[in-house]
């Protein structure tokens, strides 16, 4: 997004992320991620701390016994 922000061109962009033809760079350059950012918060929970999960210990510790 913020190359297509700064005026580099979409074939430029589709290089650059590697992908195989300017059609599979399309669906992200539709994106907005301040929109995806903004429909994200209204989701979480008021009480939820932000941060990555930390799963308990007890989960860990079956999870490397299998």
């Amino acid at each position: 997004m913020r190359m297509l922000a700064a005026s580099i061109d979409v074939a430029t962009i589709s290089l650059c992320l590697g992908h195989e033809s300017i059609d599979s760079t399309s669906a992200y350059l539709h994106a907005d991620i301040s929109i995806k950012q903004r429909a994200l918060d209204r989701t979480a929970l008021p009480e939820t701390i932000p941060g990555r999960y930390i799963p308990p210990d007890a989960t860990l510790e079956f999870l490397e016994n299998l």
